[in-house]
């Protein structure tokens, strides 16, 4: 158990109990459980399989490739408007969670069998970027996320994708986007300044560096 999800569901102001029984479930399906993107995420072997979220109106339980799941019981919806990938579980009330407790497993083994079998989802391209499946994935799981990213200039877009795409490695690719998630919710570029100091607005010159506290 990850210290930084027991501290996520301590301070979280809604579905408490709700988030508590879906980690139960998660964590006893044999998944790895990380903090990722200020959320509590699971995975098998570094791939994303699943992820708790706390709404305002439910508590869901999204799987990142979703949309591959055979869902014939039509249990799961849409995370976003123009998710490709991503499908939920919406829960209000932990007694539903105790309910599907075998169902909601079921889902979860099943996304498990589709992560180990290398399936991909296929996902609409950018028509002038090549994203990286990570940011596709980020994207499509949070709205908020894709609809600040696609705000910035094309440039700034094209900056982070270099970054991200630059990665060799899945994990460090994951990791470098969950580095820059607060920055670009804010519309802020890769290489712009984020402290209010630099001489050469609106880029970042360093100055954040003589900041005592700053990080």
């Amino acid at each position: 158990m990850n210290p930084q999800i027991d501290e996520l569901i301590r301070n979280s102001k809604s579905w408490r109990l709700e988030m508590e029984a879906l980690r139960h479930i998660l964590l006893h399906c044999g998944l790895t459980e990380e903090y990722k993107w200020k959320q509590a995420c699971y995975t098998h072997h570094g791939k994303n399989i699943a992820i708790i979220g706390s709404f305002k109106d439910f508590c869901g339980l999204a799987f990142f490739k979703g949309v591959l799941l055979k869902d014939e019981e039509k249990l799961l919806v849409a995370a976003g408007e123009n998710s490709q990938s991503s499908r939920l579980f919406k829960f209000t009330a932990v007694d539903q969670i105790h309910a599907m407790e075998a169902t909601i497993k079921a889902y979860i083994f099943e996304a498990i069998e589709v992560e180990k079998a290398g399936l991909k989802v296929e996902f609409k391209k950018s028509k002038n970027l090549d994203f990286p499946e990570e940011l596709l994935q980020k994207m499509d799981a949070e709205p908020v996320f894709k609809a600040a990213f696609e705000s910035l200039t094309p440039g700034r877009q094209r900056a982070y994708n270099l970054f991200f795409s630059g990665a060799k490695q899945s994990t460090t690719r994951t990791a470098r986007i969950e580095k820059y998630v607060d920055r670009i919710l804010k519309g802020k570029g890769i290489n712009d300044c984020v402290c209010g100091h630099s001489k050469r607005m609106p880029n970042c010159d360093g100055s954040h560096k003589y900041i005592e506290g700053y990080k």
